[in-house]
């Protein structure tokens, strides 16, 4: 087995939750039955928690595998919400510190800006499924037919601009709810989340976000980044990030097998 298949870990049981459900159910109205309502309510509530929180948890593999580390010496760097305008800059900055990274794009800004998807590749970088149109509100509540119509159409979308089906995915703001296993499994896409994050895609200062990253990066890390935030930070911190891994003889490379 070669490296990239070992990292390629696509949902086998994607409705095994379901089981899970029904018996829980089961075993908490028998509690009930047994003991009274001063058991079973909080049974009830402890057993219902057991499938929301996870939805929640971006590194959760309650409802899909996901990778949160990667094998090697390397750190994966993974880029969310693009293209934007901001991507030939990042692209032009990843090249002078000789770094490649992957682009989890947005599906309807891909489409809008087909050029920019292309050069990414042209460049050797990578790219991933990051949904459609980006619900971040909603998107742990999509139910089954929303949840593939955003995962599916990004795919799509991605696939005829370069003509190449994407293999990673990456869930809006890392929500996993139970819908997301059965398009992974469709679509053949790997869930990524990350062991390194500096909350860069909300308001913020690049010393604040490489703060929280910079003491996770290692070999293995995976690395999560955005680019077109309204701060208007987004090269700096990306920059800081590159920096600090050549202060620690890291370098940003793609997964083991997948370049």
């Amino acid at each position: 087995m070669t490296a990239a298949e070992t990292l390629y870990r696509v949902p086998v049981h994607p409705w095994r939750w379901l089981l899970w459900l029904l018996v829980s159910q089961l075993l908490v109205a028998l509690l009930w039955w047994q003991l009274g309502w001063t058991w079973g309510v909080p049974l009830l509530l402890a057993s219902h928690a057991l499938f929301v929180v996870p939805v929640f948890l971006p590194n959760s593999r309650f409802y899909a595998p996901v990778l949160s580390r990667v094998p090697g010496p390397g750190v994966w760097l993974t880029i969310d919400d693009g293209p934007s305008d901001d991507t030939l800059a990042v692209l032009d900055l990843l090249d002078r510190h000789e770094a490649k990274a992957t682009f989890f794009m947005v599906g309807q800004q891909a489409v809008a800006r087909p050029e920019l998807v292309r050069e990414i590749i042209r460049r050797g970088h990578g790219l991933g499924n990051h949904s459609h149109s980006h619900p971040q509100a909603r998107f742990w509540a999509l139910g089954p037919a929303r949840m593939a119509a955003e995962i599916g159409t990004c795919q799509q979308a991605l696939t005829a601009i370069t003509g190449t089906a994407p293999r990673w995915y990456r869930s809006v703001v890392g929500m996993t709810n139970p819908f997301v296993a059965a398009a992974l499994k469709r679509h053949r896409l790997t869930r990524v989340g990350w062991s390194a994050r500096g909350f860069d895609g909300v308001g913020c200062s690049p010393e604040a976000v490489l703060a929280r990253i910079t003491p996770r990066l290692e070999p293995g890390a995976i690395v999560l980044l955005h680019e077109g935030a309204a701060h208007g930070h987004t090269l700096t911190i990306i920059e800081g990030v590159l920096r600090q891994l050549q202060a620690r003889g890291l370098q940003a490379r793609l997964p083991p097998g997948t370049a």
